[in-house]
Protein backbone atom coordinates (compact mmCIF):
# COMPACT_ATOMS: atom_id res chain seq x y z
CA UNK A 1 0.00 0.00 0.00
CA UNK A 2 1.36 3.59 -1.06
CA UNK A 3 2.17 6.26 1.60
CA UNK A 4 -1.24 8.26 0.18
CA UNK A 5 -3.66 5.15 0.11
CA UNK A 6 -2.36 4.88 3.63
CA UNK A 7 -2.85 8.66 4.14
CA UNK A 8 -6.51 8.10 2.38
CA UNK A 9 -7.57 5.24 4.83
CA UNK A 10 -6.21 6.95 8.01
CA UNK A 11 -8.12 10.28 7.14
CA UNK A 12 -11.47 8.25 6.61
CA UNK A 13 -11.14 6.21 10.01
CA UNK A 14 -10.35 9.63 11.45
CA UNK A 15 -13.16 11.58 10.23
CA UNK A 16 -15.47 8.48 10.85
CA UNK A 17 -14.58 9.06 14.68
CA UNK A 18 -14.57 12.42 14.38
CA UNK A 19 -18.30 12.08 13.59
CA UNK A 20 -19.31 9.73 15.73
CA UNK A 21 -17.40 10.65 19.24
CA UNK A 22 -16.60 14.13 18.84
CA UNK A 23 -19.46 15.20 21.49
CA UNK A 24 -18.52 12.51 23.91
CA UNK A 25 -15.01 12.71 23.64
CA UNK A 26 -14.94 17.16 24.27
CA UNK A 27 -17.61 16.20 27.20
CA UNK A 28 -15.29 14.19 28.84
CA UNK A 29 -12.18 16.18 28.50
CA UNK A 30 -13.86 19.31 29.49
CA UNK A 31 -15.63 17.69 32.24
CA UNK A 32 -13.40 19.11 34.95
CA UNK A 33 -11.58 21.80 33.51
CA UNK A 34 -15.20 23.28 32.17
CA UNK A 35 -12.69 24.22 29.23
CA UNK A 36 -14.74 23.68 26.42
CA UNK A 37 -12.14 25.74 23.57
CA UNK A 38 -9.46 23.51 25.01
CA UNK A 39 -10.79 20.52 24.95
CA UNK A 40 -11.94 21.21 21.30
CA UNK A 41 -7.86 22.69 20.25
CA UNK A 42 -6.10 19.09 22.14
CA UNK A 43 -8.56 17.07 19.87
CA UNK A 44 -7.86 19.18 16.51
CA UNK A 45 -4.33 18.32 17.35
CA UNK A 46 -4.94 14.80 18.23
CA UNK A 47 -6.90 14.37 14.78
CA UNK A 48 -4.10 15.72 13.08
CA UNK A 49 -1.07 13.63 15.18
CA UNK A 50 -3.90 10.80 14.25
CA UNK A 51 -3.09 11.27 10.57
CA UNK A 52 0.43 10.77 10.83
CA UNK A 53 0.59 8.11 13.31
CA UNK A 54 -2.10 6.05 11.65
CA UNK A 55 -0.43 6.58 8.07
CA UNK A 56 3.00 5.10 9.40
CA UNK A 57 1.43 1.94 12.01
CA UNK A 58 -2.02 1.23 10.82
CA UNK A 59 -5.27 2.41 12.70
CA UNK A 60 -5.43 1.47 16.11
CA UNK A 61 -7.60 -1.18 17.30
CA UNK A 62 -9.59 1.51 19.43
CA UNK A 63 -9.13 4.67 18.03
CA UNK A 64 -11.58 6.62 19.79
CA UNK A 65 -9.70 5.47 22.88
CA UNK A 66 -6.33 6.71 21.10
CA UNK A 67 -7.70 10.20 20.29
CA UNK A 68 -8.63 10.81 23.77
CA UNK A 69 -5.34 9.61 25.04
CA UNK A 70 -3.45 11.81 22.69
CA UNK A 71 -5.96 14.72 23.50
CA UNK A 72 -5.42 13.88 27.10
CA UNK A 73 -1.89 14.48 27.11
CA UNK A 74 -2.40 17.94 24.94
CA UNK A 75 -4.87 19.36 27.36
CA UNK A 76 -2.65 18.98 30.14
CA UNK A 77 0.48 19.78 28.77
CA UNK A 78 -1.60 22.79 27.54
CA UNK A 79 -2.77 23.69 31.79
CA UNK A 80 0.62 23.30 32.82
CA UNK A 81 2.50 25.46 30.50
CA UNK A 82 -0.51 28.27 31.87
CA UNK A 83 -0.24 27.49 35.42
CA UNK A 84 2.48 26.91 38.39
CA UNK A 85 0.79 27.42 41.54
CA UNK A 86 0.89 24.41 44.13
CA UNK A 87 -2.78 23.87 43.76
CA UNK A 88 -3.28 24.03 39.72
CA UNK A 89 -0.43 21.39 39.93
CA UNK A 90 -2.79 18.99 42.30
CA UNK A 91 -5.63 19.99 39.98
CA UNK A 92 -3.53 18.89 36.58
CA UNK A 93 -2.54 15.18 38.50
CA UNK A 94 -6.15 14.67 39.42
CA UNK A 95 -7.26 15.65 35.70
CA UNK A 96 -4.72 12.93 34.34
CA UNK A 97 -5.62 10.92 37.01
CA UNK A 98 -9.32 10.04 35.87
CA UNK A 99 -8.66 9.98 32.26
CA UNK A 100 -5.97 8.10 32.77
CA UNK A 101 -8.45 5.70 34.39
CA UNK A 102 -11.35 6.29 31.70
CA UNK A 103 -8.76 5.49 29.51
CA UNK A 104 -8.26 1.78 30.47
CA UNK A 105 -12.22 1.35 30.53
CA UNK A 106 -13.35 -0.50 28.07
CA UNK A 107 -15.70 2.60 27.61
CA UNK A 108 -15.06 6.47 27.90
CA UNK A 109 -17.94 7.69 29.91
CA UNK A 110 -20.74 9.51 28.10
CA UNK A 111 -21.67 12.75 29.55
CA UNK A 112 -23.07 14.74 26.10
CA UNK A 113 -25.97 15.28 28.18
CA UNK A 114 -24.80 17.27 31.13
CA UNK A 115 -22.50 19.15 28.48
CA UNK A 116 -25.92 20.28 26.75
CA UNK A 117 -27.23 20.73 30.08
CA UNK A 118 -24.32 23.27 30.80
CA UNK A 119 -24.67 25.05 27.20
CA UNK A 120 -27.97 25.89 28.40
CA UNK A 121 -26.93 27.59 31.97
CA UNK A 122 -28.92 30.37 32.52
CA UNK A 123 -25.31 32.44 33.14
CA UNK A 124 -24.82 31.56 29.37
CA UNK A 125 -26.97 33.59 26.98
CA UNK A 126 -30.56 32.54 26.21
CA UNK A 127 -30.11 33.18 22.39
CA UNK A 128 -26.29 31.49 22.12
CA UNK A 129 -27.68 28.48 24.10
CA UNK A 130 -28.50 25.64 21.15
CA UNK A 131 -25.79 27.07 18.52
CA UNK A 132 -23.36 26.51 21.38
CA UNK A 133 -24.72 23.02 22.05
CA UNK A 134 -24.77 21.99 18.02
CA UNK A 135 -21.20 23.11 17.91
CA UNK A 136 -19.65 21.61 20.86
CA UNK A 137 -21.64 18.80 21.32
CA UNK A 138 -22.41 17.58 17.72
CA UNK A 139 -19.84 19.25 15.96
CA UNK A 140 -21.38 21.17 13.64
CA UNK A 141 -19.83 24.22 11.85
CA UNK A 142 -20.31 28.23 12.83
CA UNK A 143 -21.11 28.78 9.09
CA UNK A 144 -23.82 25.90 8.94
CA UNK A 145 -25.29 27.23 12.61
CA UNK A 146 -24.91 31.13 11.29
CA UNK A 147 -26.92 29.69 8.27
CA UNK A 148 -29.76 28.56 10.43
CA UNK A 149 -29.83 31.08 12.53
CA UNK A 150 -29.67 34.08 9.82
CA UNK A 151 -26.52 35.64 11.06
CA UNK A 152 -23.11 36.19 9.53
CA UNK A 153 -20.46 33.41 10.62
CA UNK A 154 -18.09 35.97 11.71
CA UNK A 155 -20.66 37.19 13.91
CA UNK A 156 -21.89 33.70 15.24
CA UNK A 157 -17.91 32.87 15.96
CA UNK A 158 -17.38 35.53 18.28
CA UNK A 159 -20.79 34.69 20.29
CA UNK A 160 -19.88 31.41 20.97
CA UNK A 161 -16.24 31.70 21.46
CA UNK A 162 -17.49 34.30 23.98
CA UNK A 163 -20.05 31.54 25.60
CA UNK A 164 -16.83 29.10 26.13
CA UNK A 165 -15.14 31.30 27.55
CA UNK A 166 -18.14 32.20 29.91
CA UNK A 167 -18.10 28.61 30.91
CA UNK A 168 -14.75 28.46 31.64
CA UNK A 169 -14.65 31.50 34.17
CA UNK A 170 -18.14 30.75 35.57
CA UNK A 171 -17.05 27.11 36.41
CA UNK A 172 -20.21 26.11 35.07
CA UNK A 173 -20.60 22.18 36.09
CA UNK A 174 -20.87 19.43 33.94
CA UNK A 175 -24.30 17.69 35.60
CA UNK A 176 -27.61 17.02 34.86
CA UNK A 177 -29.45 19.03 36.35
CA UNK A 178 -31.97 17.88 39.36
CA UNK A 179 -35.63 17.57 38.05
CA UNK A 180 -37.58 20.52 38.53
CA UNK A 181 -34.30 22.70 37.35
CA UNK A 182 -33.68 20.50 34.46
CA UNK A 183 -37.46 20.94 33.20
CA UNK A 184 -36.76 24.78 33.08
CA UNK A 185 -34.04 24.38 31.23
CA UNK A 186 -35.68 21.34 28.75
CA UNK A 187 -36.67 23.32 26.04
CA UNK A 188 -33.78 24.48 25.06
CA UNK A 189 -32.05 21.44 24.82
CA UNK A 190 -34.52 19.57 22.92
CA UNK A 191 -34.78 23.40 20.63
CA UNK A 192 -30.81 22.22 19.87
CA UNK A 193 -31.40 18.81 19.49
CA UNK A 194 -34.04 19.42 16.65
CA UNK A 195 -31.79 21.83 14.74
CA UNK A 196 -28.95 19.43 14.48
CA UNK A 197 -31.34 16.65 13.41
CA UNK A 198 -33.34 19.22 10.33
CA UNK A 199 -29.40 20.03 9.59
CA UNK A 200 -28.93 16.10 9.29
CA UNK A 201 -32.47 16.12 7.56
CA UNK A 202 -32.10 18.27 4.54
CA UNK A 203 -29.95 15.57 3.42
CA UNK A 204 -32.84 13.08 1.92
CA UNK A 205 -30.92 11.38 -0.07
CA UNK A 206 -28.47 10.00 2.69
CA UNK A 207 -25.44 10.92 0.58
CA UNK A 208 -23.45 13.40 2.68
CA UNK A 209 -22.37 10.83 5.40
CA UNK A 210 -21.54 13.75 7.43
CA UNK A 211 -25.06 14.84 7.62
CA UNK A 212 -26.23 11.17 7.94
CA UNK A 213 -24.19 10.88 10.62
CA UNK A 214 -25.62 14.16 12.53
CA UNK A 215 -29.41 12.95 11.96
CA UNK A 216 -28.54 9.74 13.96
CA UNK A 217 -26.90 11.46 16.79
CA UNK A 218 -29.16 13.89 17.17
CA UNK A 219 -31.91 10.58 17.81
CA UNK A 220 -29.71 9.46 19.78
CA UNK A 221 -29.47 12.05 21.85
CA UNK A 222 -33.49 12.62 21.58
CA UNK A 223 -34.04 9.16 22.68
CA UNK A 224 -31.49 10.00 25.88
CA UNK A 225 -33.44 12.63 26.91
CA UNK A 226 -36.42 10.80 26.71
CA UNK A 227 -35.36 7.71 28.58
CA UNK A 228 -33.99 9.89 31.30
CA UNK A 229 -37.23 12.17 31.12
CA UNK A 230 -39.91 9.26 30.48
CA UNK A 231 -42.51 11.30 32.40
CA UNK A 232 -41.55 14.59 30.27
CA UNK A 233 -44.11 14.74 27.24
CA UNK A 234 -42.01 17.35 25.27
CA UNK A 235 -39.11 14.80 25.54
CA UNK A 236 -41.79 11.76 24.37
CA UNK A 237 -42.88 14.61 21.76
CA UNK A 238 -39.77 15.84 20.00
CA UNK A 239 -38.67 12.16 19.62
CA UNK A 240 -41.97 11.05 18.05
CA UNK A 241 -41.10 14.02 15.32
CA UNK A 242 -37.72 12.94 14.46
CA UNK A 243 -38.64 9.24 14.12
CA UNK A 244 -41.91 10.68 11.87
CA UNK A 245 -39.59 12.60 9.41
CA UNK A 246 -36.80 9.79 9.53
CA UNK A 247 -39.40 7.24 8.64
CA UNK A 248 -40.49 9.04 5.07
CA UNK A 249 -36.66 9.55 4.30
CA UNK A 250 -36.71 6.87 1.53
CA UNK A 251 -39.55 8.67 -0.27
CA UNK A 252 -38.60 11.86 -0.20
CA UNK A 253 -35.90 11.31 -3.64
CA UNK A 254 -37.02 8.62 -6.69
CA UNK A 255 -34.41 5.94 -7.48
CA UNK A 256 -32.68 8.89 -9.83
CA UNK A 257 -32.63 11.37 -6.61
CA UNK A 258 -35.10 13.48 -8.16
CA UNK A 259 -37.26 15.39 -4.83
CA UNK A 260 -40.40 13.94 -3.86
CA UNK A 261 -42.64 16.31 -2.09
CA UNK A 262 -45.28 14.81 0.62
CA UNK A 263 -48.34 14.74 -1.41
CA UNK A 264 -46.88 12.96 -4.07
CA UNK A 265 -44.79 10.35 -1.73
CA UNK A 266 -45.45 6.42 -2.13
CA UNK A 267 -45.97 6.11 1.54
CA UNK A 268 -45.33 1.92 1.11
CA UNK A 269 -41.81 3.47 0.99
CA UNK A 270 -42.06 4.91 5.22
CA UNK A 271 -40.41 3.16 6.96
CA UNK A 272 -43.21 1.27 9.18
CA UNK A 273 -41.45 0.54 12.75
CA UNK A 274 -40.55 3.91 13.11
CA UNK A 275 -44.10 5.63 12.49
CA UNK A 276 -45.37 2.97 15.12
CA UNK A 277 -42.98 3.92 17.47
CA UNK A 278 -43.92 7.67 16.66
CA UNK A 279 -47.15 6.72 17.25
CA UNK A 280 -47.12 5.36 20.94
CA UNK A 281 -44.58 7.68 21.82
CA UNK A 282 -47.77 10.68 21.09
CA UNK A 283 -50.15 8.10 23.02
CA UNK A 284 -47.43 8.21 26.01
CA UNK A 285 -47.66 11.97 25.88
CA UNK A 286 -50.99 12.75 25.47
CA UNK A 287 -51.73 10.63 28.80
CA UNK A 288 -49.84 13.40 30.82
CA UNK A 289 -51.89 16.69 30.19
CA UNK A 290 -49.36 19.11 29.52
CA UNK A 291 -49.49 20.33 25.80
CA UNK A 292 -46.07 21.89 24.02
CA UNK A 293 -44.68 22.46 20.62
CA UNK A 294 -43.04 19.56 19.81
CA UNK A 295 -45.92 16.98 20.78
CA UNK A 296 -48.43 19.33 18.09
CA UNK A 297 -45.35 19.13 15.24
CA UNK A 298 -45.73 15.48 15.68
CA UNK A 299 -49.15 15.35 15.67
CA UNK A 300 -49.64 16.93 12.38
CA UNK A 301 -46.84 14.31 11.39
CA UNK A 302 -49.57 11.84 12.70
CA UNK A 303 -51.97 13.36 10.91
CA UNK A 304 -50.28 13.21 7.66
CA UNK A 305 -50.06 9.43 7.90
CA UNK A 306 -53.44 9.06 8.60
CA UNK A 307 -55.09 11.02 5.87
CA UNK A 308 -52.54 9.33 3.41
CA UNK A 309 -53.62 5.55 5.02
CA UNK A 310 -57.28 6.13 5.10
CA UNK A 311 -57.12 8.40 2.14
CA UNK A 312 -60.47 10.73 4.12
CA UNK A 313 -59.52 14.15 4.35
CA UNK A 314 -58.61 15.62 7.73
CA UNK A 315 -57.67 18.94 6.86
CA UNK A 316 -59.71 20.44 9.27
CA UNK A 317 -58.21 18.56 12.19
CA UNK A 318 -54.74 19.70 10.55
CA UNK A 319 -55.58 23.41 10.57
CA UNK A 320 -56.57 23.07 14.60
CA UNK A 321 -53.56 21.53 15.06
CA UNK A 322 -51.33 24.65 13.18
CA UNK A 323 -53.71 27.41 14.86
CA UNK A 324 -52.71 25.72 18.42
CA UNK A 325 -49.51 25.58 17.59
CA UNK A 326 -48.94 29.69 16.03
CA UNK A 327 -50.67 30.48 19.52
CA UNK A 328 -47.82 28.56 21.29
CA UNK A 329 -45.14 29.91 18.98
CA UNK A 330 -46.14 32.89 16.81
CA UNK A 331 -43.74 31.18 14.18
CA UNK A 332 -43.56 32.87 10.94
CA UNK A 333 -43.05 29.41 9.71
CA UNK A 334 -45.41 27.46 11.46
CA UNK A 335 -47.91 30.62 9.94
CA UNK A 336 -46.63 29.59 6.35
CA UNK A 337 -47.54 25.92 6.38
CA UNK A 338 -51.00 26.86 8.58
CA UNK A 339 -51.58 28.70 4.95
CA UNK A 340 -50.97 25.64 2.85
CA UNK A 341 -53.26 23.71 4.84
CA UNK A 342 -56.19 26.52 4.77
CA UNK A 343 -55.49 26.32 1.13
CA UNK A 344 -56.85 22.52 1.10
CA UNK A 345 -59.88 23.74 3.04
CA UNK A 346 -61.00 27.13 2.50
CA UNK A 347 -59.15 27.55 -0.46
CA UNK A 348 -56.07 29.46 -2.24
CA UNK A 349 -57.60 32.88 -1.58
CA UNK A 350 -58.03 32.50 1.84
CA UNK A 351 -54.43 30.85 2.08
CA UNK A 352 -52.48 33.77 0.50
CA UNK A 353 -54.47 36.28 2.64
CA UNK A 354 -52.95 33.74 6.03
CA UNK A 355 -49.75 34.23 4.83
CA UNK A 356 -47.29 35.98 6.87
CA UNK A 357 -46.24 39.67 5.52
CA UNK A 358 -42.80 40.34 4.51
CA UNK A 359 -43.07 43.80 5.90
CA UNK A 360 -43.30 42.01 9.37
CA UNK A 361 -40.62 40.04 9.25
CA UNK A 362 -37.52 40.61 6.79
CA UNK A 363 -35.96 37.86 7.61
CA UNK A 364 -38.13 36.24 5.16
CA UNK A 365 -36.98 37.64 2.18
CA UNK A 366 -34.04 35.06 2.30
CA UNK A 367 -36.37 31.83 3.54
CA UNK A 368 -36.45 29.60 1.03
CA UNK A 369 -39.96 27.55 2.04
CA UNK A 370 -41.56 31.50 2.33
CA UNK A 371 -41.29 31.71 -1.75
CA UNK A 372 -41.76 27.82 -2.47
CA UNK A 373 -45.08 28.25 -0.60
CA UNK A 374 -45.93 31.61 -1.91
CA UNK A 375 -45.11 30.46 -5.36
CA UNK A 376 -47.29 27.37 -5.23
CA UNK A 377 -50.63 29.45 -4.13
CA UNK A 378 -50.19 31.77 -6.78
CA UNK A 379 -49.70 29.10 -9.38
CA UNK A 380 -52.98 27.58 -8.12
CA UNK A 381 -54.95 30.78 -8.20
CA UNK A 382 -53.66 31.23 -12.02
CA UNK A 383 -51.41 34.31 -11.11
CA UNK A 384 -48.47 33.09 -13.40
CA UNK A 385 -46.24 36.03 -13.61
CA UNK A 386 -46.38 36.48 -9.73
CA UNK A 387 -46.16 32.92 -9.44
CA UNK A 388 -42.80 32.50 -11.78
CA UNK A 389 -41.13 35.63 -9.89
CA UNK A 390 -42.05 33.94 -6.51
CA UNK A 391 -40.53 30.78 -8.05
CA UNK A 392 -37.45 32.28 -9.13
CA UNK A 393 -36.76 33.66 -5.45
CA UNK A 394 -37.42 30.08 -4.08
CA UNK A 395 -35.03 28.67 -6.73
CA UNK A 396 -31.81 30.99 -5.89
CA UNK A 397 -32.30 30.59 -2.07
CA UNK A 398 -32.41 26.65 -2.77
CA UNK A 399 -29.60 24.89 -1.61
CA UNK A 400 -30.63 21.58 -2.72
CA UNK A 401 -29.83 20.42 -6.15
CA UNK A 402 -32.97 17.93 -6.51
CA UNK A 403 -35.17 20.58 -4.86
CA UNK A 404 -34.20 22.82 -7.46
CA UNK A 405 -34.71 20.82 -10.14
CA UNK A 406 -38.23 20.17 -8.89
CA UNK A 407 -39.35 23.92 -8.24
CA UNK A 408 -37.44 25.02 -11.97
CA UNK A 409 -39.93 22.36 -13.35
CA UNK A 410 -42.85 23.73 -11.46
CA UNK A 411 -41.80 27.14 -13.28
CA UNK A 412 -41.40 25.97 -16.28
CA UNK A 413 -45.42 24.33 -16.09
CA UNK A 414 -46.36 28.05 -15.88
CA UNK A 415 -48.34 29.30 -18.77
CA UNK A 416 -46.59 32.30 -20.48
Amino acid sequence: MSIGEGRDGARRTAETVARRSYGKLVAFLAARTRDVAAAEDALSEAFAAALVSWTIHGCPANPEAWLMTVARRKIIDSMRRRLNSEAATGELELLAEEISAAAADAEIPDRRLALMFACAHPAIEAAIHAPLMLQVVLRVSAEAIASAFLTSPAAMGKRLVRAKEKIRQAGIPFRVPEREELRERLPTVLDAIYAAFTDGWTDAAGTDTERRELTQEALFLARLVADLLPEEPEALGLLALMLHAEARRDARRTIDGEFVPLAEQNSALWNERMIAEAEMLLRRASTMGLLGRYQLEAALQSAHVYRFRTGHSNWKDVVRLYDALLALTSSPVVAINRALAIAELHGVQAALSSMPDLANDTRLAEYQPYWAARAELLARSKSNEKARRAYAMAIGLERDPAVRRFLQRRQSALVP
